[in-house]
């Protein structure tokens, strides 16, 4: 019994300092989650007046564009997925390999090719393990990604849509990541960014409200080979942004609940110990009754 009691008690130990560090990872993530809700807040207005001015274009100008056309010379696509660089984040990271995988089998059943790439070591190590190969990665920072980051994704992802067929081309750029809703709701997304897909929707006009005329110079195509690469690194900075808010919403609450299942371990643990020590205290008692009563009887 003295045994149990000593495992017990270890367990204890343990078990506290599990939810020390768990505590710890709960209030690092709440410190920094108000920030990253705000840096999404901020983006999303020059996300949507940049998506209403690349609709603008894409609408009006009736020009055939190499980011607007759809390719017929390759089956390639490019997927770019956005995940964590750590885990402790519950199903976060999981939920968007989900989504992706999903993506990559609907995919390849019309007949592409998918290249991916992939942004955050929990999604590099589980391609890795499988013996997936990448086109792309890029690690680090995840919780706080930079414009840097951002310009360096969108910078390869459309020399890929840019180049020929037979230098490694792909048709269309799809970004799989998580949509920060609230601190209880993070969404995986599929986006297609390339050819153009407007993610925004153009606030229509109100009743009596007449319709901007547009006019462009130099000229529409000279606007969309300026416009169209800003549009692409917002929105991926955008996707980082809301990823890295879903990212730090996930840790908090999961590591909160890891807090709380220690503390019921602890208690569980220490009831059993004080069990323990019970039995041992009546296995004593019933020793040294019995060994009077051998004295006793000779």
């Amino acid at each position: 019994m003295a045994g149990s009691q000593r495992v017990y008690k270890a367990r204890i130990k343990s078990t506290q300092s599990l939810k020390k560090i768990f505590r710890a990872m709960e209030l690092i993530a709440a410190s920094r989650i108000g920030k990253a809700r705000d840096r999404v807040a901020d983006s999303t207005p020059y996300a949507r007046a940049i998506t209403r001015a690349v609709s603008a274009v894409a609408t009006h100008a009736h020009v055939a564009h190499p980011l607007t056309t759809p390719r017929t010379d390759t089956d390639a696509v490019a997927v770019l997925i956005v995940t964590s660089d750590r885990g402790m984040a519950g199903a976060y990271a999981a939920s968007a390999i989900r989504e992706t995988e999903r993506l990559i089998e609907h995919l390849q059943s019309e007949g592409k090719t998918v290249r991916l790439y992939v942004a955050g070591r929990r999604a590099v190590s589980y391609y890795a393990f499988r013996g997936r190969e990448l086109a792309g990665e890029w690690t680090g920072g995840s919780d706080a990604p930079t414009p840097e980051t951002a310009e360096e994704i969108s910078t390869e992802l459309l020399r890929a849509f840019r180049a020929p067929a037979d230098e490694g081309g792909v048709s269309e750029l799809h970004v799989v990541y998580t949509q920060f809703v609230n601190m209880v709701t993070q969404t995986p997304r599929v986006i297609r960014l390339l050819p153009l897909e407007v993610v925004e929707e153009v606030v229509p006009a109100q009743e009596g409200e007449l319709l901007p005329v547009y006019d462009f110079a130099p000229s529409a195509e000279a606007v969309l080979d300026a416009i169209l690469p800003r549009y692409v690194r917002t929105r991926i900075f955008n996707c980082l942004l809301q990823a890295a808010a879903s990212e730090l919403a996930a840790r908090q609450r999961a590591m909160h609940t890891a807090t709380e299942n220690a503390e019921d371990l602890i208690r569980m643990y220490t009831r059993l110990a004080n069990q323990a020590r019970q039995a041992d205290i009546t296995q004593e008692i019933s020793e040294i009754v019995s060994g009077a009563d051998a004295l006793a009887a000779s």
